[in-house]
């Protein structure tokens, strides 16, 4: 603890903090420089500092988000003006397939490669630059690596403000919430990247995939059903991993939901992850969980999708539309039924939640649902090697809107749960009974545009519409 602070003594002014987060940011995105920093490790440690010295949020997040804008700009202009001599910069001249792997990845995905590469290390400094070089339109280019920039900041910065501005309150946790607080951060490491690991390994590159292949061959039966799985049509691969995600969710919601209903009240762990919770009510975290609370609820949910829905309407994609409102309708559906069923009171019932039960968490499973998708069928564009990326950047989206619950003490820990249980499920149900029709709809919607009308829309409901 002493050393603790000793090191937090040290620490740089705020001015000088907010300059070191512009810094590293800018210098992350910059061609061929980033490769060499550690992004992720100095961006967490100057935001824990900025957290503890109470450096404002806004202030720490327009520092990182202008730092990754500038880089990624002076990339695009440097690959723009220096497109016939950026081949035999150093080290591209002694590795020439970093820059391959990322003009393909480019030429595969255009604007969207800008977005998914800021958030995958290896090929963040070379994106822009190969924009540039390809001459991507410029205005083009500045407003995806706006609202690229505008996401990646909270994604990197959050966290270790956060754990900077609570660290005298986790150094006093409540008995017994260590045991809980580490058994839950390691199941949720262990099954995110047992999902990875299934995930590809159940494509049709993996080990298991192949290993399935040559022993459903030997049986008559399990050839005919395993040939029905995979066709129509025969070059689209069928989502064994979300069959595999769909049978272990189902299994886990069940066991989960049973051991809920048998306890009078909350489990165990429950108690003591809300006593934590609530030795954590600073002003700029309650805001911040209340502006989630806003952004998941039912209206939230409805302007966020709205744009998206209208689009899928007027471009008469009908597959896509019932899918994704049937999966918001069926997600609903089950949400108020699980909730009639376990009757479980919240820890404290806001006037806008009078009648609702807490278990499970709408919000946790509403936004597994709506981002999750999202990560699935940006996955399915992607190469084969990058798209763990897009799962993990879902769950990296997902936690703190649970984790939001339970710091404005609406919902207990095990809701959350069995909310991301629920969710899981209805994500998988939607992605195999979609798998029929991805084939024809795999021209990329207009995101940018629809991207941007969703934030304005998520922005005017935060601001001026109360929770519902």
């Amino acid at each position: 603890m002493n050393l603790t602070h000793w090191l937090y003594s040290l620490s740089p002014s705020p001015g000088l903090l907010l300059v070191i987060i512009f810094a590293v940011a800018l210098c992350e995105s910059l061609a061929v420089v980033g490769i060499g920093i550690p992004g992720v490790v100095l961006l967490g440690a100057a935001a824990s500092l900025a957290g503890h010295q109470g450096v404002p949020i806004w202030l720490m997040l327009f520092a990182g988000t202008i730092g990754a804008f500038a880089g990624d700009n002076l990339s695009f202009w440097l690959g723009r003006t220096q497109r016939s001599h950026v081949s035999h910069w150093w080290p591209l001249n002694r590795h020439p397939g970093w820059l391959e792997r990322g003009i393909e990845f480019f030429q595969r995905h255009g604007s969207l490669s800008v977005v998914v590469g800021r958030f995958i290390g290896p090929m963040r400094p070379f994106i822009p630059l190969v924009a540039g070089m390809l001459s991507m339109p410029t205005r083009r280019f500045i407003i995806v690596n706006l609202l690229s920039a505008l996401v990646w900041a909270p994604v990197y910065l959050l966290p270790g403000y956060w754990l900077g501005r609570s660290w005298d309150e986790l150094m006093e946790l409540p008995p017994g919430a260590e045991r809980w607080l580490l058994t839950l951060s390691l199941s949720l490491l262990a099954l995110g990247l047992l999902f990875s690991w299934f995930r590809y390994q159940l494509s049709g590159e993996g080990r298991l995939h192949r290993w399935l292949d040559r022993r459903m061959a030997h049986g008559r039966w399990l050839a005919r059903g395993w040939k029905a799985l995979r066709s129509p049509p025969p070059e689209e691969e069928f989502p064994l991993a979300s069959l595999s995600l769909l049978l272990t969710s189902l299994i886990a919601l069940v066991g989960w939901t049973t051991w809920v209903l048998v306890h009078d009240g909350p489990l165990p762990m429950d108690q003591q992850i809300h006593t934590l919770a609530g030795m954590l009510q600073h002003n700029w975290l309650v805001g911040t969980s209340e502006t989630l609370a806003k952004i998941g609820d039912a209206l939230g949910i409805t302007v966020m999708m709205a744009p998206w829905l209208l689009w899928l309407l007027w471009a008469r994609r009908f597959a896509a539309l019932v899918h994704l409102a049937g999966a918001l309708g069926l997600l609903a559906v089950s949400n108020t039924l699980f909730k009639a069923l376990a009757g479980r009171a919240r820890p404290d019932t806001p006037d806008y939640l009078t009648g609702s039960m807490s278990y499970p968490s709408a919000h946790s499973s509403t936004i597994v649902v709506v981002v999750g998708l999202t990560a699935a069928f940006a996955a399915q564009v992607m190469p084969q090697r990058y798209r763990a990326y897009a799962y993990w950047a879902a769950i990296l989206l997902c936690v703190p809107m649970a984790l939001s619950r339970l710091v404005i003490g609406v919902h207990w820990a095990s809701d959350l749960i069995g909310g991301a249980l629920l969710g899981l499920i209805v994500c998988a149900l939607t992605r195999i009974s979609y798998q029929r029709h991805q084939r024809r709809d795999r021209d990329m919607p207009p995101w940018i545009w629809l991207g941007a009308a969703s934030l304005i829309l998520e922005v005017a409901r935060v601001l001026f519409f109360p929770p519902v």
